[in-house]
């Protein structure tokens, strides 16, 4: 995905990994080949492998800059993060780092990075290893967590252990005790034009991001959606929805709000192209994309 502006808002895509991830059952367990068939003309072969039923998904952050602030937009898994339960981000050496660099920003540069959710594929960038210490990768920057969503994360990393303990212990902890982290409303106002919004469900704090800029609308849904299927069928949440009911109900509220208008959709996971209007279509919602 290229860069891209909302009004005077620029966009970059910031990919750790893309391309093929598993099978969408396994990420969206409703999913199955029989209701999906009908809508191949435009999953597939961007989306979705016909044969193998194979998703294709990506893991980015978001930088977006306004005329005054550089903001990072979750931070995907990270390097050398121990997560034995999640092979994906298992100890991983990626370039993203680089990435970053080659869309013009240098870590100092960010100034802040909102987390749309605590998850393993949305903080771990937060904090790099450094003399055998996990310490805040963007030196400068004030890290925007909801307070429901740290409290929750608080409680539930101290019952459980295995990957999400280290979650917690070594991309949301460090940067708490650093002293860098604002705990912000749900309606927080990072500048003009560009405020946080509640899109519960997936997590208890689980949040967007809504952007306008010279008559231009955007929003950010985190993983309010995780693949272009659950446009199709909102019912349909992933394996990693805690409020599973909730998580039904904020879609639906989203793609309800986004069809037929020009606001466009930046979901958290979709391969290129990966942002696009929703669309109804008979009784259902399609996606339109922006091919840039």
């Amino acid at each position: 995905m290229k860069p891209f502006g909302i009004g005077d808002i620029r966009v970059d895509r910031i990919v750790e990994r893309d391309g093929p991830f598993g099978l969408l059952s396994g990420l969206v367990p409703d999913a199955n080949p029989e209701d999906l068939k009908p809508y191949y003309d435009w999953l597939t072969p961007n989306y979705l492998d016909p044969e193998s039923f194979w998703m294709f998904m990506s893991v980015n952050s978001y930088l977006i800059r306004t005329g005054r602030y550089t903001i990072l937009v979750d931070t995907c898994g990270g390097n050398h993060k121990e997560r034995p339960h999640s092979p994906p981000f298992h100890q991983k050496e990626t370039p993203w780092l680089d990435n970053l660099n080659a869309a013009g920003v240098g870590v100092e540069d960010i100034d802040f990075v909102m987390c749309t959710h605590l998850h393993v594929d949305h903080t771990g960038w937060n904090t790099k290893l450094e003399d055998g210490r996990w310490v805040p990768t963007f030196p400068n920057a004030r890290y925007l967590f909801h307070k429901e969503e740290l409290d929750h994360w608080d409680a539930h990393a101290k019952d459980h252990d295995g990957d999400e303990l280290q979650v917690y212990q070594d991309s949301v902890l460090p940067v708490v005790e650093a002293g860098r982290v604002d705990l912000v409303a749900r309606d927080h106002e990072i500048d003009t034009g560009l405020v946080i919004e509640a899109l519960p469900g997936h997590t208890p704090g689980h949040r967007g991001i809504n952007a306008e800029s010279n008559g231009e609308t955007a929003l950010f849904t985190g993983d309010c959606l995780h693949h272009p299927s659950q446009i199709i069928f909102p019912e349909w949440n992933s394996g990693f929805c805690e409020d599973p009911e909730q998580a039904r109900a904020t879609r639906r509220a989203v793609l309800e709000r986004l069809a037929d208008t020009d606001t466009q959709m930046i979901p958290a996971h979709f391969v290129d192209p990966g942002r696009g209007h929703i669309v109804t279509a008979g009784d259902r919602f399609g996606f339109k994309p922006i091919v840039d």
